[in-house]
């Protein structure tokens, strides 16, 4: 064990290995594009390689994190203001690097399969692994100007990954070709998303930037232990009314990030990267970023709560926004046609139940139930999401569409994708007692319930509300997919002499992994939640010293239990029952097809209408356009027409030549040519300045 000399943190000497955890995936970066102009196929061994190595470098720092141990380390970087670039591996970071590290190796090998052959593989395998890196130290940052950087680099990466197939080729368009919301077109090219994904997310980060430098100029330090070891700039702030806005600010970059209300339509168009894409950016990792910003800061500005600063608001702000988003995009994944569309509002939707969570878990007594059962739910959604989305990559790679119109009846052509889809469905849609989706929705519901805030009953209520839908947008998913008969655009592959098969090995073993570790760990769900609890509430009274509320049991061995409270019924029974709705429900429509979905939508005009208006997105994505894109650009063109060309072009271009042409007459009169002339005007002149200085 060695000294930091920073704070008298007590760091392992192995700390190097969590600098190579975010250093591997930018060193492969930096290495493929060498390794690309000798042998294409070799690019990916050496980022499936380094991956593998980024995450066995995480798993060495495992069992340090669940005795609450944390690596600290730092070294100068920015020496004229005293700022240092370090890691800071606690619990929080050491779990979340290993969520990120293993899933983006599965992703990594899954996708050796699924990019076979595409001729821009060097470019693909660059910006996976830039993500990968920039994600890493976003992760293991101990500090906010430092987490920014991988916090723009992921940024980069996603918006070069989503516009990947540049050459807009409509079968690379998501949204169905031809349809118009409001007047404007609702179906993109991958550049036009890219650019959408980037410019939205930056919204996020602009404001973020401005939280950061707001604190830092009154606390003089990014750094995260730095800024709980003193806590004189919260006083600072919180006497002029800046405390709460900072802390606003800096969720502003978590709701870019994550795609939440109201920054969230960028994410939809998102879909027009690789599959694999999706599954590693949009569902298991990047969109995290912004809750783990959250799971970061969270305890930070609840400690200060604890000490008597007013941060409630802060928090009523993520619970609310958690939620709104929840249900707004659960509400979209029931009516779309598109597979990845559907896993992608799933997506944004689950978020939302994290940040609903670390919010109640501020609002809370007992901070460290919503702030286990949010971070519980981020791990269970990355592994049965990624799960999800390859196995969607897989049906897409088969039957070259992406309507699931255009399947139906595939599961006696891909059994494996069939029964693995199942699986990880059953974990989204919270399957009771035996998946991991069940235990961490359930945590949040419980935590929601038993808060004792103002706001814990209607948040409850929007959580189950939207578990229902949940389940159903799932069931309906899979319906859709496997049974039925086969669609028309199948047979018509069938007939051209194309054969519906499984995905190959590298494809299917990754989806398949996740898929079984859903069940897995979900069996021992409640023993793992109860695990991590312990962890967690450990963690934070021993660096935050947050307390929890929970009896303290001493075993014969001496060591401490925390004995939690028995699973809360009222949550429990809520768990149930919106599984028992939404499959029954998805099953009477699309897996038993005892009703049409077509005409039961059109037999009433009060279905017809609630249809239309969540199919065009509840018309926000329309009015985003038309107010920040439509009615600027026809502003700018106004000016352009009508000031522009009339004022500056025609009449004060023409002014200014006329004044120029007057003024050089008037100069070139003056030059007579006579040298007396010039001699008296200068006399003159002289005369003037002496003059002038005795008045």
């Amino acid at each position: 064990m060695v000294e930091s000399g920073v704070l008298g943190f007590t760091i392992e000497a192995g700390a190097i290995n969590a600098w190579l955890v975010w250093i591997l995936p930018f060193v492969a970066a930096l290495i493929v594009p060498a390794v690309g102009r000798v042998s294409h196929r070799a690019t990916g061994w050496v980022a499936v390689g380094f991956a593998l190595a980024s995450a066995l470098s995480a798993a060495t720092m495992f069992s340090g994190a669940l005795e609450a141990r944390e690596i600290h380390d730092q070294v100068n970087w920015i020496s004229t203001i005293g700022i240092k670039a370090g890691v800071l591996a606690d619990p929080l970071a050491v779990i979340m690097a290993n969520v990120v590290g293993w899933i983006s190796f599965l992703i990594m090998v899954y996708s050796t399969g699924y990019m076979k052959g595409d001729k821009d593989i060097v470019r693909f395998w660059f910006w996976m692994m830039f993500f990968v890196g920039s994600m890493q130290l976003i992760v293991l940052s101990d500090n906010l100007l430092m987490m920014f950087f991988g916090w723009e680099g992921v940024g980069l990466a996603s918006y070069a990954l989503i516009g990947f197939w540049y050459r807009d080729k409509k079968k690379d368009y998501v949204g169905v070709h031809g349809r118009t919301v409001l007047g404007l077109a609702d179906y993109y090219s991958p550049t036009h998303s890219g650019m959408k994904a980037f410019i939205m997310t930056k919204v996020g980060d602009i404001m973020m930037l401005a939280g950061m430098f707001l604190i830092f100029s009154f606390a003089g330090t990014f750094g995260f232990r730095e800024l709980l070891h003193d806590t004189a700039w919260a006083s600072a702030m919180q006497a002029q009314g800046l405390l709460v806005p900072a802390a606003v600010l800096l969720f502003g970059g978590a709701i870019g990030k994550s795609a939440q209300f109201p920054l969230n339509e960028w994410l939809l168009e998102a879909m027009t990267g690789p599959t694999a894409v999706s599954a590693l950016i949009h569902a298991a990792t990047m969109v995290k970023a912004g809750v783990f910003l959250v799971a970061r800061l969270g305890p930070l500005f609840f400690a200060l709560g604890a000490a008597g600063f007013m941060v409630d608001q802060f928090f009523e702000v993520v619970a609310w926004v958690g939620a709104i988003t929840a249900l707004l995009l659960a509400t979209q994944g029931m009516v779309n046609p598109e597979i990845k569309k559907v896993l992608a509002y799933s997506t944004g939707s689950q978020i939302g139940y994290m940040m609903m969570a670390l919010g109640v878990a501020g609002l809370s007594h007992q901070f460290v139930d919503g702030y286990t059962a949010g971070f519980f739910h981020l791990t269970s959604h990355a592994m049965f999401k990624a799960s999800l989305f390859m196995a969607a990559g897989s049906l897409l790679h088969t039957v070259g569409s992406r309507f699931m119109t255009d399947m139906g009846g595939l599961r006696k052509h891909m059994k494996k994708t069939y029964v693995f889809m199942w699986i990880a469905g059953l974990g989204l849609m919270g399957a009771p007692f035996i998946t991991t989706g069940f235990w961490s929705k359930d945590a949040i519901f419980a935590a929601a319930f038993e808060s004792g805030s103002t706001w814990g009953l209607p948040l409850f209520g929007i959580a189950v509300l939207t578990a229902v839908i949940t389940t159903f947008y799932t069931t309906r998913m899979i319906g859709m997919v496997f049974f039925g008969d086969k669609s028309k655009h199948v047979e018509h592959m069938e007939k051209e002499g194309h054969h519906i098969h499984e995905a190959s090995l590298s494809m299917w073993v990754p989806y398949g992994i996740l898929a079984v570790l859903t069940i897995g760990i979900g069996v021992i769900g409640l023993g793992t939640e109860q695990g991590i609890h312990e962890l967690f509430t450990e963690y934070l009274a021993s660096t935050f010293h947050i307390e929890s509320e929970h009896e303290v049991v001493k075993t014969d061995a001496g060591e401490s239990v925390f004995a939690l409270e028995g699973v809360n019924p009222v949550a429990l029974m809520a768990s149930l029952a919106a599984f028992g709705i939404g499959i029954s429900l998805g099953y009477v429509f699309y897996i038993g097809r005892f009703v049409d979905p077509a005409r039961f939508v059109n037999s009433n005009i009060f279905f017809y209408a609630i249809h239309k208006v969540i199919l065009n997105r509840w018309y926000l994505n329309a009015m985003v356009y038309w107010c920040f894109v439509v009615a600027p650009l026809w502003l700018a063109r106004g000016i352009w027409r009508y000031f522009e060309r009339t004022a500056i072009d025609l009449g004060m271009s023409t002014g200014v030549e006329k004044a120029v042409g007057w003024g050089a007459k008037v100069v070139q009169g003056t030059q007579t040519g006579v040298a007396q002339s010039y001699l008296y005007v200068f006399g003159a002149g002289i005369l003037f300045v002496v003059l002038f200085l005795f008045i």
